[in-house]
Order: structure tokens, then C-alpha cells, then sequence
């Protein structure tokens, strides 16, 4: 009995029973909902780089503001709904956080919202506030239906799933601003159109990124994941291959976003080896590749 104690535990079965847990920075950085503002400032500047688009001060100021403001009123409306039915399999560390702090961060949330609407009214341009009022709705359509007490159709569900259309409106969010300004800049069609491949990519990107977060929150079994993360990291390098002699920095971006796709597949397979906490903030770190371009 003695002898069997003393066996040496495997490697990965001691990763399993101590898994890695993430920096106290990180952890910050994920539980103040921190990482979706600065993903989103990433993919806007980038996005702007790749098409050789100078975006003033306040577009990324405006974009990060903004998406603070969204992504802290929707976790603490997780919470208060599900502490109040009672649903507490549902909530995760980052909404236990929020609603711990929320006389904290409903303020603060309060005052992002004021500040980014302030921006909109004073320094964005009548043209382009028109021409992006459409996201506004499509994302206030967005979050009062998830928080809505009724349900779309069975029908729909793929189609308006929560994962896909947080890709679709985050990607929209971290575009506009330069495609928006391509067109007033009356920017050759080809230029446009070539932009939107890696748009596409992105929002092929992002789908993932929360695709995976659910399932590795739910439990259940993420196998599909990696060969998923895998086979768009492929197609990613394709397309950056095809483009290196069109749009050599459109080529750039598809790379970086490549090497993204490629570490969600490394943390699919480092899953039981990382905390839930650790695991879900890598999610979003490792999207933060097109920072290489923008800071060099």
C-alpha cells in the first residue's frame, strides 16, 4: 500500500491535478472584461494598417469604450438573472466578479457609455454616424433578444446562436471604421473588396474563439475544436500565400490571424493542464497577434 503512494504521477496526470493558473494581471485583465475592449482596439487598428487607413485618435478610444460598456452590462445582466432563477451552473468567475463589484463597475459602465456617446455626438462625422447607426441597431437588436425572456424559433437557433452573432457584430465593430473610410476616401473597388477577405477570416476568427469558450465552459467533449482551429489556421496561410503579391499587408494581417487560429488549437490540447480561468483568458490573449503589426 505504502510502495503504491510512492509511485511517481505521471506528467499529465499531474497537470490535471495541479493545472496552471493564469498571471494576476491576466486574471484582471479577463474578470474587469478588459479583453474584449483591447481585442477589439487590436483587430480596428490593424485592420486600418492592412488597408493603409489613418484613424483619428478617437475611433479606438470610441471602439474600446464602447465595447466595455456592452460587455460589462451583459455580465452583470447574466448574473442578476441567473442568481434570481437560481441557474448558478450558468455563471462563470467573470460574473461572480461583476456582480461582487457592481457598485463598482455599474458605474463605470455608466460613465464608459456617457463618454462614448459623447464621442459620437461631438467628434464622429454626420456621414459616418449615419452610415454606422446600422450596427448601433443590429447590436441593440443583439443584446435586448440574449437577454430577452423569449426565445427564437428552433429554427434559427444556428443562425442567430449567441456565439455567431457576437463574431459577426465584434467583426463589424473592428471593421467599420476603415471600410467606412475607404469608401469616402472613394478607394478603387478591388481595394475594398480585397479588404474583406481578411474581415471574413476575422469573423471566421471570433465565431471560434467563442465557439470555444462555450464548449470548454459546458464541459463537454472540444475534440472538434482543435481540428476546427487547425483547418482555419490552414486556410488562413493559404489566403496569406494568395495575397503576399496583391496586398502584402492584408497578407500580413491573414498570417497573424493564422497563428491566432493556430494557438486556440494549442490551448484546445492544453485544456485540462490550465484553470477555467487561465484557459478562457488565453482565449482572448492569443487574439491579440495583429498588435505585432500595428506596434512595429
Amino acid at each position: 500500500m505504502a510502495s503504491s503512494l510512492l509511485k511517481p504521477v505521471p506528467l499529465r496526470a499531474w497537470a490535471r491535478l495541479c493545472p496552471l493558473d493564469a498571471p494576476a494581471s491576466l486574471r484582471l485583465w479577463h474578470l474587469a472584461s478588459l479583453d474584449a475592449p483591447t481585442v477589439a482596439v487590436a483587430w480596428a487598428l490593424a485592420f486600418a494598417w492592412a488597408a493603409g487607413v489613418r484613424l483619428p485618435a478617437w475611433v479606438p478610444v470610441l471602439l474600446a469604450l464602447g465595447t466595455w460598456t456592452v460587455y460589462i452590462s451583459d455580465r452583470l445582466l447574466d448574473a442578476r438573472s441567473s442568481l434570481r432563477s437560481g441557474a448558478l451552473h450558468r455563471l462563470r468567475e467573470r460574473h461572480f466578479f461583476h456582480w461582487r463589484h457592481r457598485r463598482v463597475l455599474l458605474p463605470v459602465a455608466v460613465i464608459a457609455g456617457a463618454a462614448a456617446a459623447a464621442i459620437i455626438f461631438i467628434l464622429m462625422p454626420v456621414v459616418i454616424r449615419e452610415r454606422n447607426s446600422v450596427l448601433g441597431v443590429a447590436a441593440l437588436a443583439y443584446f435586448s433578444g440574449v437577454h430577452s425572456r423569449r426565445r427564437a424559433p428552433s429554427w434559427l437557433g444556428p443562425a442567430l446562436s449567441k456565439e455567431f452573432l457576437v463574431g459577426v457584430l465584434f467583426t463589424a465593430g473592428c471593421a467599420l471604421p476603415t471600410l467606412t473610410r475607404m469608401r469616402l476616401a472613394s478607394a478603387p473597388g478591388a481595394a475594398i473588396w480585397l479588404m474583406l477577405a481578411p474581415v471574413a477570416f476575422f469573423a471566421a476568427l471570433a465565431w471560434l474563439n467563442c465557439h470555444a469558450i462555450e464548449r470548454w465552459e459546458s464541459g463537454r467533449h472540444a475534440a472538434r475544436i482543435f481540428t476546427a482551429a487547425g483547418l482555419l489556421a490552414c486556410i488562413g496561410l493559404l489566403l496569406a500565400t494568395v495575397f503576399a503579391s496583391i496586398e502584402p499587408r492584408a497578407a500580413a494581417l491573414l498570417a497573424a490571424g493564422a497563428a491566432s487560429a493556430l494557438l486556440l488549437a494549442l490551448l484546445d490540447r492544453a485544456r485540462d493542464r490550465l484553470t477555467p480561468l487561465a484557459l478562457r483568458a488565453a482565449a482572448d490573449l492569443v487574439l491579440l497577434t495583429p498588435f505585432v503589426l500595428v506596434l512595429r
